[in-house]
């Protein structure tokens, strides 16, 4: 079986955790597996380098930048390499681009495009296990990096391109759970979630796992299991849900929250002005992310339009979106800041009615006020005031998962008598 395992940067977050993934690797070659690993940079290394170019560079250069941040993989990569053959094990660390990784010519954030995996069957084939670095590739010559959590990416595209069987993702916690065990001490681990729950809950706040990764694995099959690198137990896998493994799943499957969300309302956009497309264009270009919108008509002529934006690009969002008032003619723009957003999503939800309004009444007897919603088929967000996020994340995981799960227990128990 060939196992592509990713380690984060906790798990290689000094030389005594090396060598632990040293001998967890080791045991997975003497159970008779191939291994490629993919590693992310040691620790809090990455941030370390980005305050150093900050120091050089109020604006550093992107593509010198990539070249600095890159060199945080090379390092965790090459002490493995070098424990593992030290302890008789055969490997070779390969940067991204020795891996054969392609990806866009765009620095900080790029996508893959292709991989040439001759090099790694090469050593593969040839008893070798090899150390990549994670979040890296090459485009024209020059190194790229994949942006956050750009390592789960790089290891789920090697396991798409080496048809690997099995991507295993070693973080600090042992699973995907219900929410944040932090938050909620009820929380319980998942065995198992779909693509699409995993895809919902990493683009609502969840960090277990990043949504490019989750998106890959779905579109290339790649079986994904999440796991902790301190201990043997075992994970949650991420898999497809048929219509018949749909059946009989909890309505929810986990509760997601995100912190620093700000709302935008622009009031009296004109309808013939095309406003709205706009406004949204012009904040694409300026790479601001748009996440919940709603839209709501004044009259025949003109709407009003609602958003929200990670709190730290409020600022600018709202200069982008004041600097077109005097072209497009509409009446003002209304700020509000200190909010966040509290989300549940569960494939369970596309065949049970009335799981919106469970979510209302829930936050409504909880007295927390909720400002915009967004759906999906599995998904319901609400933006609520950030001092209430966790009293909020609290009450749904009782009427969501406790309770849900309570009734489940229950019902199993008379089906038994």
């Amino acid at each position: 079986m060939l196992v592509v395992q990713k380690y984060g940067g906790t798990s290689v977050g000094s030389t005594e955790r090396i060598r632990l993934v040293a001998q967890r690797i080791q045991n997975t070659i003497a159970r008779g597996h191939q291994c490629v690993v993919v590693v992310s940079a040691m620790g809090h290394s990455t941030d370390a380098l980005v305050d150093l170019a900050k120091e050089i560079a109020d604006v550093p250069d992107a593509r010198e930048m990539d070249s600095l941040l890159a060199t945080g993989e090379q390092v965790s990569a090459s002490l493995l390499a070098m424990r593992l053959v030290h302890m008789g094990t055969p490997a070779q660390s390969l940067t991204g681009w020795q891996a054969g990784i392609a990806t866009e010519d765009v620095h900080g954030n790029a996508r893959v495009t292709s991989i040439e995996t001759a090099r790694l069957r090469q050593l593969i084939d040839s008893g070798i296990t090899p150390i990549v670095t994670g979040f890296q590739g090459i485009a024209n010559g020059n190194i790229t990096t994949l942006g956050r959590g750009g390592s789960d990416t790089s290891a789920v595209a090697l396991a798409a391109a080496l048809h690997a069987d099995i991507c295993e993702i070693y973080t600090d916690v042992d699973g995907v759970y219900t929410t944040d065990p932090r938050v909620v001490q009820a929380a319980r681990k998942l065995t198992e979630v779909s693509y699409d729950e995993m895809l919902e809950l990493a683009n609502l706040g969840a960090q277990v796992l990043h949504p490019r990764a989750v998106e890959n694995a779905k579109h290339f099959a790649v079986p994904l299991v999440v796991r902790s690198s301190f201990s043997d137990e075992e994970g949650t896998s991420v898999v497809a849900i048929t219509e018949q493994t749909l059946e009989g799943r909890q309505v929810v499957t986990g509760i997601a929250f995100e912190r620093q969300v700000a709302r935008i309302a622009v009031i009296g956009v004109p309808l013939q002005q095309h406003g709205l497309a706009t406004i949204f264009s012009e904040l694409a270009s300026h790479g601001v992310n748009v996440d919940v919108i709603v839209q709501s008509v004044v009259d025949a002529a003109a709407v009003d339009v609602s958003f929200t934006v990670h709190e730290p690009d409020l600022t600018k969002a709202v200069g982008i979106v004041e600097s077109l008032q005097e072209s497009l003619h509409f009446t003002r723009v209304e700020r509000q800041s200190d909010l966040a957003k509290v989300s549940i999503v569960g494939a369970g939800m596309i065949s049970n009615p009335g799981v919106a309004a469970r979510m209302f009444v829930t936050l409504r007897d909880a007295n927390i006020a909720v400002h915009m919603v967004s759906t999906s088929e599995i998904k319901v967000s609400c933006v609520v005031p950030a001092d209430d996020v966790e009293r909020a994340v609290k009450a749904l995981h009782v009427t969501f998962v406790e309770a849900d799960a309570e009734a489940s227990l229950s019902e199993a128990g008379s089906a038994v008598k």
